[in-house]
């Protein structure tokens, strides 16, 4: 037996590793397994290049091992083991990886690695995290003496030879006082499951009871008989390993059940990632069916790195905008620290959102070309995701001009380019600009968009909370093009023509009736507008600026001008001087009569807005009977 101090710069890094190194302490046990995984992939690798002569790769795994009452947690592989020359090397000078050693000497031509995990060295120091005292017993697949290294959590250790015969490596933990939530069994399993669930080496915990058939002959009374198998809780060939050509649409539909198990909806379709050059990155993402708020559908993309759950906050690889999707990436060139718990900065991670952007606008075309109306039947459940891309990135903003649709209330589906075409012998003013109509409620806009509809105009259904973001980007991306929702004018001043309505009161008349309405219509709430409009449209109707609302939209959704949304409601009043009604007020000599009109008619014209609400909808109500007695 031989002892030793393991060589580290400071008196005790263990204390560091366990407060600074690592942000949860549950990560020990992915660091471990990792480890064991790498230790595995090096045999494999050895074993096919022909370096391991004699020795049988066979079928290995993993296997976890909890005893409670010794309060010892087993983590054995059966790898590539550990002669005392590498313990030494590997285990007692820390942060020399084994890992990064090992690529170095066994890379292929082409610069490419093993599918080795570790980079860092510092995976294994993890363990004292939640162990007092720390074991390895291993045995190198060399034809060398197995060792047995302890360390109680000091720099100093022992190191002896010990009596295992099979090849590979076997770590105990004694758990510390503190740590003793990793002996329960379902904490173990939990984390199995969150870090490990799509290890590329199959990894046992425990077993499990499987029903085998019955015997012909066997009575329907007779039970069915049963044996005890190894429970593998992982699965080492996931569907993002395999190439899109080995899988169908029900392998892509099964993958995703095992990803998100309490998820019942299919998803609506899937992009395949696979590519290994300037970068290697794989993974499957899926288009769920979403709603417009967009918070809660985030984070729910898994980072691996080599089959390692990583994290599920994707943000800086994929786009903000695709992190409403759910699914899978897996890339050794994402740039870790060393915990690998948060992302570095780096230029590799730029080109990789980039290649993300790229193939899921070219998934889009795709989809819209081969299948149209399919496409169209999906859009209210993913437009938000484009919606989101076109505002945000300037380059899907181009590649969606082909498949980015406008729909109309009557749920007819438009590109940008077909809605031009279509609208601009109607819809253009008397500059040369056109308008764009659009609603974002169909049943609280439901009387404005009637009566844009009367006219002949196209009304789009635009009700995404982003809208008004979008709108100003594709105005500025156009020229003479404008976006006017349907209840911000009166639909003769909303494409405005040369052509004019004559009013029928006088000068005199109108500085009366506005005079009377001032008094009773309230200020601060309301600016009186007397226009000349077709006798059949509606004497009081209630407008609000499109400038105004806009600057309000955006900055309830963070952006726009500073304060707006704190303004006060206001809106535009306009008086038709043409109806019946506006001339019955005019000439009524009882001013009472003439103000309970005036409130009448502004009352309706509130409820057409959707305004008229609580104890003001109360008095409507009354004096609405009142005055049909």
């Amino acid at each position: 037996m031989s002892k030793g101090t393991i060589n580290v710069s400071v008196d005790n890094i263990f204390p560091l590793i366990k407060k600074f190194l690592y942000s949860d302490h549950e990560i020990f046990l992915r660091e471990l397994i990792s480890n064991a995984t790498d230790a595995t992939l090096k045999m494999k690798h050895l074993a096919n290049i022909g370096e391991a002569e004699g020795v049988e790769y066979g079928n290995p795994m993993i296997e976890v091992k909890l005893d409670k009452k010794k309060k010892e947690l087993r983590i054995i592989d059966q790898g590539i083991g550990m002669t005392k020359d590498e313990v030494e090397k590997y285990i007692n000078e820390i942060a020399f990886s084994g890992a990064e050693e090992f690529i170095e000497k066994y890379k292929d031509k082409n610069g490419k690695d093993a599918g080795i995990i570790g980079h860092f060295g510092l995976g294994f120091y993890s363990a004292f995290m939640v162990a007092e005292k720390v074991e390895i017993i291993t045995k190198s697949y060399k034809d060398e003496p197995a060792v047995h290294w302890i360390c109680d959590g000091s720099p100093e250790f022992t190191l002896e030879e010990a009596k295992k015969k099979e090849r590979g490596t076997e770590i105990i933990l004694h758990i510390a006082d503190d740590s003793t939530e990793f002996l329960e069994e379902s904490r173990i399993r939990e984390l199995l499951v969150k870090y490990n669930k799509f290890m590329p080496i199959p990894i046992k915990f425990g077993t499990r009871t499987e029903t085998l058939p019955k015997p012909e002959g066997a009575k329907d009374e007779d039970k069915a008989p049963t044996q005890e198998v190894d429970n593998i809780i992982n699965n080492p060939n996931p569907a993002w390993t395999k190439q899109p050509t080995e899988l169908e649409d029900k392998d892509y539909n099964s993958f995703y059940r095992e990803l998100y198990p309490m998820q019942f909806e299919e998803p609506l379709f899937h992009i395949h990632l696979n590519v290994d050059y300037p970068f290697n990155l794989t993974g499957i993402l899926y288009f769920p069916k979403m709603t417009n708020d967009m918070s809660i559908q985030k984070d729910k993309i898994q980072l691996y790195q080599n089959q390692v759950f990583v994290t599920d906050n994707v943000e800086g690889i994929v786009p903000e905008f695709l992190t409403m999707l759910r699914g899978v990436i897996d890339s050794p060139d994402i740039p870790l620290n060393v915990s690998r718990s948060y992302l570095q900065a780096d230029g590799a991670v730029k080109k990789i959102s980039s290649y993300i952007t790229r193939k899921v606008a070219d998934k889009l075309k795709s989809l819209f070309n081969n299948d149209r109306e399919g496409f169209e039947k999906k859009w209210n459940d993913i437009k938000i995701v484009i919606e989101y891309g076109m505002l945000t990135e300037d380059k899907f903003f181009e590649k969606a001009q082909d498949f980015a649709l406008y729909p109309t209330v009557d749920n007819t589906f438009y590109t940008f380019s077909e809605l031009k075409e279509k609208i601009k012998d109607i819809q253009t003013d008397k500059d040369g600009n056109i308008v764009i109509l659009y609603a974002s409620n169909k049943e609280e806009q439901h009387s404005y968009i009637e009566a844009a509809k009367e006219k002949g105009y196209e009304v789009l259904l635009l009700d995404s909370p982003i809208v008004t973001h979008l709108l100003q980007k594709v105005e500025g991306s156009e020229e003479k093009i404008s976006f006017v929702r349907v209840d911000s004018d009166h639909v003769e001043n909303l494409i405005k023509k040369d052509d004019a309505q004559i009013s029928k009161l006088s000068d005199e008349e109108k500085e009366s009736l506005k005079t009377f309405l001032d008094g009773v219509i309230p200020k601060e709430k309301f600016s009186v507008q007397l226009e000349a409009l077709d006798s059949n449209a509606n004497p009081f109707i209630i407008t609000e600026p499109e400038f105004m609302r806009r600057m309000k939209d955006m900055q309830k959704t963070g952006g726009g001008m500073f304060g707006m949304g704190g303004f006060p409601e206001m809106y535009n009043l306009i008086v038709n001087t043409n109806h019946e009604l506006v001339s019955e007020i005019l000439n009524t000599k009882t001013e009472k009569k003439k103000e309970r009109l005036v409130n009448q008619a502004l009352d309706l014209a509130r409820l057409s807005k959707n305004l008229l609400k609580g104890e003001e909808l109360t008095a409507f109500i009354k004096r609405s009977y009142e005055m049909i007695k």
